[in-house]
């Protein structure tokens, strides 16, 4: 599999990345077995980066890859990259109460990811949405004494903003920052994609497929269980889910002319974006992670770039990316 660097600073890992949070929680009941499975194919295609929260499902997520790494061929599990996301605090109902990036709470963090995943260090480690109410240094500072120490190799961050990536550098080395871009989820192209590129910056690219919703695979007449997170979401409501459909719509008429899929075209149009983009892709089980690597062999020309901007123009999508509640738990810049 082609490889690419994150940032400056940061390790070489495979060209696409798998995002696991859909294993364990947001999206519905998932199969642990086929989980398991999802990773080990990746793994043997050569997938390196494995992004995960330890807030997914409050750590459910960091022990299931834990248990994938374990039952995996040595070889496999030597090549893995761990990223994992902290900070986040909820509670046993499952609520969400904000984030935490004091230092002692970075450090407490970090103590418990390494006994779930079972590892002697994280490769690349952030805090989820930057807290409002500890600056940045202070908590990218933290994790650079992880470092120090040999518990994190590399310093990430998440939904930043500019100026707060400016100020995290400032203090550390900065790996990549792990953000929302996919073509209906376009805001990082007018300062913050600048921004990264001119610090050396990578960016780990979540949401390429925007949950589903640009997958394909999305039925118009489609009923989420109420324990999936996008029964919630704005994109997913009434007109809002209609409209976004006709973008898929005008977008499967291009990929099918290729002889791929909508969700083939959705990845490659990220790859296209730059050798410092990476996309994880939120595959739970093996037919769709085979899609979605399938991909890699992509390669879109610029009359098919211009004909996918003309049928999803940027800011063409309709609704915000989350509820309103969590939409406040940006950094504010980023909003």
């Amino acid at each position: 599999m082609d490889t690419r660097t994150l940032g400056a600073t940061g390790p070489q890992v495979s060209a696409l990345g798998l995002g696991c949070m859909g294993m364990s929680a947001l999206y519905g009941d998932a199969d642990r077995a086929e989980s398991i499975a999802t990773v080990h194919a990746a793994l043997e295609a050569g997938v390196t980066l494995l992004d995960t929260g330890d807030f997914y499902a409050m750590g459910h997520n960091e022990m299931l890859i834990g248990e994938a790494l374990r039952t995996a061929p040595a070889a496999r599990r030597e090549q893995a990259l761990v990223s994992v996301k902290f900070g986040a605090l909820r509670d046993p109902d499952g609520n969400w109460n904000g984030y935490d990036g004091r230092p002692a709470a970075v450090k407490n963090f970090a103590a418990y990811s390494l006994q779930r995943l079972g590892v002697d260090h994280i490769d690349v480690y952030r805090i989820a949405r930057v807290d409002p109410d500890v600056p940045i240094e202070e908590t990218v500072g933290a994790i650079a004494e992880l470092v120090e120490k040999g518990h994190v190799r590399h310093i990430g961050l998440s939904e930043a903003g500019a100026a707060t990536v400016r100020r995290a550098a400032a203090t550390a080395p900065i790996s990549d920052l792990q953000i929302e871009y996919s073509l209906i989820s376009r805001g990082i192209e007018d300062e913050i994609l600048p921004t990264t590129r001119e610090l050396g910056i990578a960016i780990t690219a979540y949401g390429v497929l925007s949950r589903g919703l640009i997958s394909g695979h999305f039925a118009r007449d489609r009923q989420l269980a109420t324990n999936d997170f996008r029964a919630h979401s704005p994109r997913f409501q009434g007109d809002n889910l209609q409209r976004n459909l006709d973008l898929v719509d005008a977008l499967r008429t291009i990929a099918e002319a290729k002889g791929v899929t909508v969700a083939q075209t959705a990845i490659a149009w990220v790859l296209s974006r730059g050798e410092d983009i990476v996309p994880l892709i939120g595959a739970r089980t093996r037919e769709r992670l085979a899609e979605s690597l399938a991909a890699l062999d992509v390669t879109l020309d610029e009359a098919e770039l211009a004909a996918i901007e003309k049928a999803v123009p940027a800011d063409a999508a309709a609704g915000e990316r989350y509820p309103q509640a969590q939409m406040a738990h940006l950094d504010s810049e980023r909003r």
